[in-house]
């Protein structure tokens, strides 16, 4: 891939991890349909805005004080078409489509896409060189969510926020429909880095998997420089 990370060793790690992961799995041999996803298909890619959603369950990528927020699509959008959406509910189809991906990838699918299969195998994201990834304390995203809504107002307008712009992001997502473990025990593995509003650099890397249905942070890191 011509996009190369430009700062140094865990970052190269890592990006060799999501890359052996992505294209050395067993898993896709076993498969038998692969989709691709970019913003020039606008009915493709994941039907939500981010990576993004309800706890225990699911994700939020967090480091004990720092919240990172990957938008694999437009949050401008979303502002605008669907500000009353509550983000942790995380599909939402399907409004989701009208707005642009920040990503392009590729999923594969046991039997084949909606319907026939509601969630992929496995999903390899790559961005586009802007993928907007927004920061918040941890505390504060908690009280936000204690009434279980989140929209995306309410997220802009917490006073720790810092919107970040990723030059280089990838995740591997393997929901756990499809995984020994079944449901609820899947995994995703996300890198990005790139530069804060404010002119920081960050660095974002994170493995969360699930076991016994419920989202444990294996590896998250999230430092600004």
């Amino acid at each position: 891939m011509s996009r190369q990370p430009t700062l140094a060793a865990p970052i190269s790690v890592l990006y060799t991890a999501l890359l052996a992961l992505a294209v050395l799995s067993p898993t896709p041999a076993r498969a038998d349909v692969r989709t691709t996803f970019s913003p020039e298909e606008k009915y493709s890619g994941p039907p939500y805005y981010a990576f993004l959603d309800r706890p225990p369950l699911g994700e939020i990528f967090r480091d004990g004080d720092w919240v990172a927020v990957p938008f694999v699509r437009d949050p401008n959008c979303v502002a605008l078409k669907r500000p009353t959406f509550n983000l942790l509910d995380s599909a939402d189809v399907p409004a989701a489509f009208d707005c642009v991906l920040t990503v392009n990838g590729f999923a594969i699918w046991k039997n084949g896409p909606p319907p026939t299969d509601l969630v992929p195998i496995q999903s390899y994201y790559s961005g586009l060189g802007s993928v907007p990834v927004w920061f918040v304390r941890w505390t504060e995203l908690q009280a936000a969510i204690a009434d279980d809504v989140l929209t995306i107002g309410e997220l802009r307008s917490l006073p720790s926020l810092i919107v970040g712009t990723a030059s280089f992001f990838e995740a591997v997502e393997q929901p756990g429909s499809f995984r020994p473990q079944g449901f609820g025990n899947g995994k995703i593995e996300v890198i990005g880095l790139g530069m804060l509003s404010d002119g920081r650099r960050f660095i974002f890397t994170s493995r969360e998997m699930g076991i016994d249905q419920v989202s444990v942070q294996r590896r998250t890191r999230i430092t600004f420089q």
